[in-house]
């Protein structure tokens, strides 16, 4: 542990925490990809497999539990809760286009040739371009929230 990582995660963990409460408080998804969010689950899903296999810390078991919760809730809020106003229209990035060649990718190139392994590069490939759906539902209404720009900042800074 040290200060860089703690500083990472408390960044993930508000941009996380800033994004459920928009959509809590608002009681509204409109501006929010949820294909992005799906794309975060499935991230959270795959790198945090080691969940079932090793004990590294209270903390790390912690933050992995609160990250994949949490994903799974916007997923949730998005999806179900708040479905009447999500904006299917304009969230109409091709996720497929991110997910097969990402996953090609991870079977190619990885540290070790487990499942494990190549679930967990896979998830650090997929991260890196998840917020795209976002950015790209963004570009396509012309406009953004202001606490989804915060979202952002937080989840930029995180990275």
């Amino acid at each position: 542990m040290n200060i860089f990582r703690l500083t990472g995660d408390l960044s993930h963990l508000a941009a996380i925490i800033i994004l459920l409460m928009k959509i809590w408080k608002s009681r509204s998804c409109a501006g929010i990809s949820g294909k992005s969010q799906i794309l975060f689950a499935i991230v959270f899903t795959t790198r945090y497999l080691d969940l079932l296999t090793s004990f590294i810390s209270l903390y790390n078991t912690c933050m992995k539990m609160i990250y994949i919760g949490c994903a799974y809730a916007t997923v949730y809020l998005i999806y179900v809760k708040f479905r009447a106003t999500y904006d299917g229209n304009h969230d109409s990035f091709r996720v497929e286009f991110l997910v097969v060649p990402v996953g090609g990718l991870a079977v190619l190139i990885n540290h070790d040739f487990s499942l494990l392994e190549i679930l967990w590069t896979f998830s650090i490939y997929l991260e890196s371009v998840a917020i795209l759906p976002q950015l790209f539902m963004i570009s396509k209404t012309g406009e953004a929230e202001t606490i989804t720009t915060h979202y952002l900042f937080c989840l930029g800074l995180y990275r």
